[in-house]
């Protein structure tokens, strides 16, 4: 975005929001480390009820949210990241995290309690993010076959 030299007002105000993206970084690293000692105090108490070091199914599909949590929130930060280096929000990588977060959804769903027009959803907007994904890796294809 471009800012008028000339506006005090426009100029402050973009240096707010550039100090704020900046405090959300510094928020989501806090996140991520705490998200990482939760993934650890999980698999510490799974590890520590009977019986000891054995981890069941349903304890490894808690631990795979836990972890694919921290990785969203690691792409968040790679996001604001970015963001502030070039103040552009680049759609590849939001809907790489937005992907990972719907293959944390598919991973945690308890099929034996969910609905089966929620799965459809699920599968839905999965397939619809898929193929949008794959559309912006196409167009830079696209434009250097068109030169």
């Amino acid at each position: 975005m471009q800012i008028d030299p000339s506006d005090r007002m426009q100029a402050q105000l973009q240096r707010v929001i550039h100090w704020s993206v900046r405090a959300l970084s510094v928020l989501m690293v806090f996140v991520i480390v705490m998200g990482v000692i939760d993934v650890g105090w999980i698999l510490y108490q799974r590890l520590m009820m009977a019986p000891r070091f054995v981890l069941t199914i349903s304890d490894m599909l808690a631990s795979f949210g836990a972890f694919m949590a921290v990785l969203i929130a690691i792409e968040i930060f790679i996001n604001i990241t970015i963001y502030l280096r070039d103040n552009v929000i680049h759609v590849k990588i939001v809907m790489a995290t937005a992907l990972m977060a719907i293959a944390r959804k598919v991973i945690i769903l308890d099929m034996e309690e969910t609905e089966p027009i929620y799965v459809f959803a699920i599968g839905v907007v999965a397939v619809a993010m898929s193929l949008g994904y794959w559309l912006i890796h196409q167009l830079p294809r696209q434009q250097h076959l068109e030169e």
